[in-house]
């Protein structure tokens, strides 16, 4: 929960059970109205994403992925930030741990707890951001959808975890229907493939830092992303620096 302005509190996430009164979108299902907005808007954003990267790398042919990655850190660090000083959000589970004037929100025992999370969050993003450039987006956006056998792979090795032989079918269906798209497309890049894979595999490895270490946390999504941009925005920031004065 989270205090706004008016100190009236605000959910963080919608608790189960508690529906205040906006009815099923499908019966049966425990999808409300304003979780259909949030998956609208999440899927808008990404789409929109897809298509800036896609432009200023490929058809404006814009050299350093590396410096997209940065401005949006800093653009998403800075919102969080001012959605936090006004109460809006929580970085928090429950009520915030750390005064309201603290300069980083949480415990600085905790920016070091999720500094592997960091690490693996700007692994992800810069080899997405590069894979994009390789491939079209129909293709693109068709083999990231192999990330869950990376992320099913993962877990398997780190958490013992196993699935069941439906969910392995339907990934296993999804693959080969990355592999016959591919094998019909006319523009194929082995390097620009290769890239796509590596930000599988990093994908996969954010995923599985996160339910490792993100859950113990004690931080919301808005926790998690305040701590990766903190921790990973210095280093694309320090790699610029040296590219351009060297």
């Amino acid at each position: 929960m989270a205090k706004n302005a008016g100190g009236v509190l605000l959910p963080v996430s919608a608790e189960p059970g508690k529906g205040d009164g906006e009815a099923a979108l499908f019966k049966g299902s425990a999808m409300t109205r304003r979780g259909a907005v949030a998956a609208l808007s999440y899927m808008s954003c990404s789409v929109l994403l897809v298509m800036f990267n896609k432009a200023a790398l490929s058809s404006y042919k814009f050299p350093c992925a590396n410096v997209i990655t940065l401005l949006q850190m800093v653009c998403s660090t800075c919102l969080l930030y001012v959605l936090r000083r006004l109460k809006i959000i929580s970085f928090t589970n429950s009520e915030p741990s750390v005064p309201s004037d603290s300069l980083f929100f949480v415990p600085f025992r905790i920016l070091l707890r999720t500094s592997p999370l960091s690490l693996s969050y700007l692994l992800y993003m810069l080899a997405s951001m590069e894979s994009v450039r390789g491939v079209n987006v129909p293709m693109y956006t068709t083999l990231r959808r192999t990330t869950v056998a990376f992320t099913m792979t993962m877990e398997y090795f780190l958490a013992k975890q196993k699935h069941t032989p439906p969910i392995i079918g339907s990934v296993a269906l999804i693959v080969f229907g990355a592999f016959i798209a591919g094998a019909r497309d006319l523009s194929f890049d082995a390097r620009g493939y290769a890239i796509v894979f590596v930000a599988n595999i990093t994908t996969a490895v954010y995923l599985a830092t996160i339910n490792r270490i993100g859950k113990s946390s004690g931080l919301n999504s808005f926790g998690l992303m305040w701590c990766n941009g903190s921790i990973s925005r210095p280093v694309p920031l320090r790699f610029n620096f040296i590219l351009h004065t060297s």
